[in-house]
């Protein structure tokens, strides 16, 4: 490039504003670059696989001639260029497609790598299934577990709802000592317990809330004729027997 006349009008004319001579240098080495680039992608020699590559392109691109020996003898037996193959022209019309190795792999290697890929699904599927099973083992055990807990919130409801109608009822046949110590309800002083009320405790603590509370029901059936899912007191075993459902909630409900 010829250098600029610093004395002409052309460079006078020029925006001389701070900081545009410094872009346009700076534009001018990006268009060198650029331009340099091309030059060297013309120039640059192409690789044995590209120039086969680019020969191998241009015949499968191009149609067979007679100069091919295998199409001048189809020619000589009948065969007419875009005419299908077979006596009764049910076969293909283009020829086979040639499908080109570049991989080093040897051969199988596709299959085996398909096959694992297929395994490898397969027992991620496997683990979402146990995971899922898992969790739904989880969720029913938890229902049970909640079930069950409902269950038992229920009969100690019902336990100390027989504790005070055992009370009242006792005392009301003028008994001041229940036949089972846990069959009233404790007094809450924890400051006045001798050896003897440890020693009834340890007794009723190995039966458990649902022993406790068969036991105290049968007990204010058979000796006050009272029946605490009804709610009431009968005149005698013959009037609770039949008109009392049962002895415990399921029958009732």
């Amino acid at each position: 490039d010829e250098e600029e006349d610093y004395m002409s009008d052309l460079f006078i004319k020029q925006d001389v504003r701070p900081g545009l001579p410094m872009v346009r240098r700076v534009k001018e080495a990006i268009q060198k670059e650029e331009k340099q680039k091309e030059a060297n992608e013309k120039n640059r020699q192409k690789s044995i696989k590209e120039e086969e590559k680019e020969r191998r392109d241009l015949v499968l691109k191009s149609a067979l001639g007679n100069e091919n020996k295998g199409f001048a003898l189809l020619q000589k037996m009948g065969y007419k260029s875009g005419q299908a193959l077979g006596k009764s022209g049910e076969g293909i019309v283009e020829p086979i497609p040639l499908n080109i190795k570049t991989g080093r792999s040897g051969l199988g290697h596709e299959e085996l790598k398909k096959r694992k890929a297929e395994e490898k699904l397969e027992n991620y599927r496997q683990k979402l299934h146990m995971k899922k099973q898992a969790n739904e083992q989880a969720a029913d055990q938890f229902r049970v577990r909640f079930k069950t807990k409902q269950e038992e919130r229920k009969m100690e409801g019902d336990l100390r709802k027989s504790q005070r109608a055992c009370q009242q009822l006792d005392m009301q046949k003028d008994i001041d000592v229940p036949k089972e110590t846990w069959f009233w309800i404790e007094p809450e002083e924890e400051d006045k317990k001798d050896e003897e009320d440890k020693e009834d405790e340890c007794t009723s603590s190995d039966l458990s809330v649902s022993e406790k509370l068969h036991i105290l029901t049968a007990y204010l059936r058979q000796e006050h004729f009272y029946c605490i899912w009804c709610g009431t007191t009968y005149e005698d075993s013959e009037d609770l027997s039949s008109n009392c459902p049962g002895d415990s909630a399921a029958d009732h409900d």
